[in-house]
């Protein structure tokens, strides 16, 4: 009799673990999610356009060795992934495609959170110096022409 009381009481705590709305088991502390491949921080990333909010998962390259590395030797990314270089404080910044094997596009970020301008579709191996236009506190790839297709421009504002 104590067994099936035993039973019955985990069976409703199992009943009661919370889940997300996709299903998986939520928990009470959750930890930051880590990229499995970089094994760098995971965040999530809004860029507004017209009104509109797009919500990305960025790993974030905080230290100058990981920014070094950024998205070399990789050779896929998720449509709505990418990587965060976070520059404080904020400078000029000067990006190349070397060793990088998928197409990115290069979004600037000013000071002031909005777009400054956005190097397109970067060629892959390239070595050719991409260059923000102002000064910038970061610097966001994103899978090649994944840009255009949401229709993100300058002027648009980055959150993170």
């Amino acid at each position: 009799m104590i067994r099936i009381a035993i039973t019955a009481a985990l069976l409703g705590l199992a009943g009661c673990t919370p889940h997300s709305a996709d299903g998986s088991t939520a928990t009470a502390t959750s930890t930051p999610a880590v990229h499995p491949v970089s094994g760098l921080k995971v965040i999530p990333l809004t860029v507004t356009h017209a009104g509109r909010a797009h919500t990305f998962r960025v790993e974030v390259a905080a230290s100058p060795d990981q920014q070094e590395q950024g998205l070399m030797f990789r050779t896929a990314m998720g449509a709505d992934e990418g990587m965060i270089f976070p520059m404080d404080p904020p400078r000029g910044a000067s990006f190349w495609m070397r060793n990088t094997v998928i197409p990115l596009d290069i979004v600037f970020v000013g000071s002031d959170g909005r777009i400054t301008n956005i190097a397109a579709n970067a060629v892959p191996y390239s070595e050719t110096p991409l260059l923000s236009t102002a000064l910038v506190k970061g610097v966001l790839e994103l899978n090649g022409g994944r840009a255009a297709a949401l229709g993100i421009v300058a002027g648009d504002t980055v959150r993170w």
